[in-house]
């Protein structure tokens, strides 16, 4: 049978979200031959509607659904009905990433063995290893176009890129450069090369930037193995007498509601919206929602030690000129606890626009240290710092007793730095200012953390069924034919950006699906 698929066709599996992990894995399943329902919340947009433009591109992708905060973060007094920064579209955040696409190292998926016991951290090893990913990581460096992968060049450094450059060199950093990036430095794939256009987060209209929106989701479509269902919201996961998951109620955007049935279910919304699913999922048989056996469903909920550093020049350095993050230091990715801290971060450069910076810099903020930043606008130079937060229990997505639009509880996102990731992000700023000071910086500005787009943890991987939610393959510990596809199931945050990893981690997914279809086992 070929799509569209019939609701009642319980052979189908059913992956919910299209971005990074939902959206890979239905074209690999779709690839295989195996027929794939894909639902996702918000509409498609492909490059001609992108706006390049940044409040009205907001509009048009971001997910503003209800949502709360709790906890000490900065962004739960800033922002806090929207402590993450990601897209309800066809792709997901694959449409608005900066395509920074690096590999987890071989020390971070063992943190717990490499770092100890850190007071106050649930730090676990994934049960899986490096050399277990890197057939896969070569799949997907090779699918998504990562330069300096592959034969690959690099992408050419703009502006902001030279300061930091110049600045690193100063220092004495000798890993620096514009970055392993998923956007075409040369035509690939049937897609343009960068046209340094800068609005990376908006959309890349020229498609050269890695998109599931326009990469996998029509490639798995043209193998009429794939269905996907735009403006289909899901709302509960339904399960039968067994115990086995065997449909996905949502809802479409004309407030019908519909139940697809399904062979296998793939949970790929987001490290908030998949444990939320999931609790809200609950019922007789399983009371703490689905998949909790271990009550581990929302926990250690990570976004990445994150904050800025801009820099005031005598000069124009127009950062806003190219690609947005086609620039990085990776020389204190390192774990090297003399620091005063485990585990390490990343310097990527970073520009937003004048409305956003209006929002950012200082957010809630007036006065004249503010106002002459922005007057200086085309002065500044920027980065962002990204480094490895440590998981904690106690960060965790819970049922909020608000509603959202369909009376459903939303997600509270409760978050407070540990003492570690405190310690690193002013480690971070300090040599942040001194980059940008080494090379005649007027005035320095670091700044708080944004609204998190790198949301993992959540569902994460565990070797024992008490410790986690899924297995080494993103499977239920307690339901086999239930998955996780997204960044949820991430063990630690590690210190690098995570979009290949699960881009790697859904392409190994699809080969066991595959496999344990093929046995009857799902």
């Amino acid at each position: 049978m070929t799509a569209p698929y019939d609701l009642d066709d319980n052979s189908v599996v059913v992956i919910i979200g299209t971005g990074a992990g939902g959206g890979t894995l239905a074209n690999e399943l779709a690839q295989k031959g195996i027929d794939v329902v894909a639902l996702e919340a918000g509409g498609r947009h492909l490059p001609q509607d992108y706006i390049n433009d940044e409040w009205p591109s907001f509009s048009q992708l971001a997910w503003t659904d209800m949502r709360t905060t709790s906890g000490s973060w900065r962004v739960a007094k800033d922002f806090a009905n929207l402590p993450a920064w990601i897209v309800k579209a066809v792709g997901g955040s694959t449409v608005h990433w900066a395509g920074a696409s690096l590999r987890i190292q071989d020390h971070e998926f063992r943190a717990k063995t490499h770092y100890g016991e850190v007071a106050g951290a649930s730090l676990q090893d994934w049960p899986l290893t490096l050399k277990d990913l890197e057939p896969y990581y070569d799949k997907a460096e090779d699918k998504m176009g990562v330069t300096r992968t592959n034969g690959i060049p690099g992408l050419p450094g703009n502006n902001n890129f030279k300061v930091m450059k110049a600045g690193a060199d100063k220092l004495g950093y000798k890993n620096c450069h514009t970055g392993r990036m998923a956007i075409n430095s040369q035509p690939r794939h049937d897609r343009a090369s960068c046209r340094q256009l800068g609005f990376c987060f908006q959309g890349c209209k020229m498609g050269a930037k890695w998109s599931t929106a326009y990469t996998e989701i029509p490639m798995g479509e043209a193998t009429g193995h794939l269905e996907v269902r735009e403006h289909a919201h899901v709302l509960t996961i339904e399960h039968d007498a067994a115990g086995k998951v065997s449909g996905v109620l949502y809802q479409d955007k004309d407030g019908n509601q519909h139940v697809q049935k399904a062979r296998a279910v793939c949970v790929a919304g987001n490290s908030i919206e998949s444990p939320r699913l999931l609790l809200n999922s609950a019922s007789s048989m399983f009371p703490d929602g689905l998949g909790n056996s271990s009550g581990q469903v929302g926990k250690n909920y990570m976004r990445h030690m994150t904050g800025s550093v801009y820099a005031s020049f005598e000069k124009p350095v127009h950062m806003y000129r190219g690609t947005t993050m086609a620039g990085i230091i990776t020389d204190e990715s390192k774990h090297d606890p003399s620091r005063g801290f485990v585990g390490g971060y990343e310097m990527e450069t970073l520009s937003i626009g004048i409305p956003f910076m209006a929002a950012f810099l200082n957010p809630g903020g007036w006065g004249r240290e503010f106002s002459a930043t922005m007057d200086s606008y085309e002065n500044l130079a920027g980065m962002w710092l990204v480094g490895e937060d440590m998981p904690q229990e106690s960060n965790a997505i819970t049922l909020s007793d608000e509603k959202d639009q369909f009376g459903l509880a939303a997600a509270n996102v409760h978050f407070d730095d540990h003492p570690n990731d405190i310690a690193m992000r002013n480690h971070a700023y300090k040599q942040g200012m001194a980059v940008y000071d080494a090379v005649g910086a007027t005035q320095t500005h670091p700044t708080p953390p944004y609204p998190s787009t790198h949301n993992l943890g959540t569902n994460r991987m565990s070797a024992k069924a008490s410790d986690g939610v899924v297995n080494k393959f993103g499977q239920s510990h307690d339901i086999a034919n239930l998955f996780v596809s997204d960044g949820s199931q991430f063990t630690t945050g590690a210190a690098e950006n995570p979009t290949l990893t699960i881009v790697t981690l859904a392409i190994r997914q699809a080969d066991y699906i595959a496999e344990q279809m093929t046995s009857k086992a799902i």
